[in-house]
């Protein structure tokens, strides 16, 4: 296999792995240069974790921090017409699929000599990153918008994380982060590209959970994308190793009321385009800006899927539905399951096709809101 290498998606302009870093000398993202696939043959199959699957990393972890983060369950249930797979990720240690990108990350930076790291959240993934942190015997602090939820905050701090709470919009705790990484290594699950190398086990698994085939179709909550990227690369790297025909479509479900990805979809372009945002229950996906929209809106043409923009009413009744069938995922989870009713309607997906909806976090991160909204 080539040795892996950063490289800015912009210019090509390759980066040693060697050296902690979480942006290009410009400031822009980067990504790990792609990797060739993995077959059945190269899992390891007494491994009940996402670990099953490191063969497919860009390089190898020789002391993993693990919780055994992966390997979620893969539940079908009615909706309608419709038969889908819901993929459980708030089984995860932590509560949401963040695990999966923070287990590999922190993983490979502690490896490589980061011990503290700094990491901005309005949530899950700030949990996530305390946890496994802790895990890992590293120092945490994490950056979030003094509006996130109380619980999630108590999460993080029961973790051992040090908690700087950051008045304002999101973009504000990111801003504040980055004033901050000359001091602290700076492990965004945004920036730092490894965190899709660990979200790529997603993808590996559900094909692994559907008997080594790809679904026709998955569908993920998006704010910042690093599910639904890590979605495009795992079955993209399936692809190219041979072990399946073609890639599912993949859809990103937001919320209507801060849907950047779908207003470009829409508009056909990779760019941002305006329209107005607005408070939302999911606010897991409340991102106004997504770092990697071009890649995000690359995958989904790529895959010949799409984007669905929904109401906060269709968001509430998908989450009311889920409690129903015994699923209590957080507002933002719920809306992959809104988007089946509008993804089906518009003949885009079939009900004779295989369908996977992602639930990316637990109703637990938000018991309040969600025993409010489902009454």
């Amino acid at each position: 296999m080539p040795t892996a290498s950063y490289i800015d998606p912009r210019n090509g302009q390759l980066y040693p792995l060697e050296q902690p870093r979480w942006c290009s000398d410009e400031r822009t993202p980067l990504l790990v240069t792609p990797g060739t696939g993995i077959s059945r043959a190269d899992i390891e199959s007494r491994t009940r974790s996402l670990w099953r699957y490191k063969a497919a990393l860009p390089v190898e972890i020789k002391n993993p921090i693990t919780l055994g983060e992966g390997c979620t369950p893969l539940v079908q249930r009615d909706w309608g017409d419709l038969r889908p797979l819901f993929k459980l990720e708030w089984f995860n240690p932590t509560g949401s699929f963040k695990d999966r990108g923070s287990a590999v990350m922190l993983s490979f930076l502690r490896q490589v000599g980061v011990d503290a790291i700094l990491e901005d959240s309005s949530g899950n993934g700030g949990s996530s990153m305390a946890g496994l942190g802790a895990a890992g015997g590293m120092r945490v602090t994490i950056l979030a918008p003094a509006s996130t939820s109380p619980a999630k905050i108590a999460q993080v701090r029961a973790y051992g994380a040090a908690v700087q709470l950051v008045e304002g919009p999101r973009e504000e705790s990111e801003a504040e982060a980055i004033r901050q990484s000359s001091q602290t290594f700076y492990a965004s699950h945004n920036w730092q590209p490894f965190f899709l190398e660990g979200t790529k086990s997603l993808a590996y698994e559900i094909w692994e959970d559907l008997g080594f085939r790809a679904p026709d179709n998955v569908i993920v909550p998006v704010g910042a994308g690093s599910s639904l990227l890590g979605c495009a690369f795992g079955f993209r790297e399936l692809l190219k190793a041979g072990q399946i025909a073609r890639l599912p479509r993949l859809f990103a479900a937001q919320p209507l009321n801060c849907s950047p990805i779908d207003a470009s979809f829409k508009a056909g372009v990779d760019t941002p385009v305006a329209r107005e945002v607005s408070k939302t229950i999911a606010e897991g996906t409340a991102i106004k800006n997504p770092l990697r929209l071009r890649e995000i809106i690359g995958a989904l043409r790529e895959s010949g899927g799409g984007t669905v923009a929904l109401a906060e009413d269709e968001i509430v009744a998908a989450l009311r539905r889920l409690a129903r069938q015994g699923l209590f995922a957080e507002p933002t989870s719920a809306s992959a399951a809104a988007a089946l009713e509008k993804l089906s309607g518009a003949g885009a997906i079939k009900a004779n096709e295989t369908t996977v909806a992602v639930l990316t976090g637990t109703g637990l991160k938000a018991a309040t809101t969600v025993a409010d909204l489902v009454q």
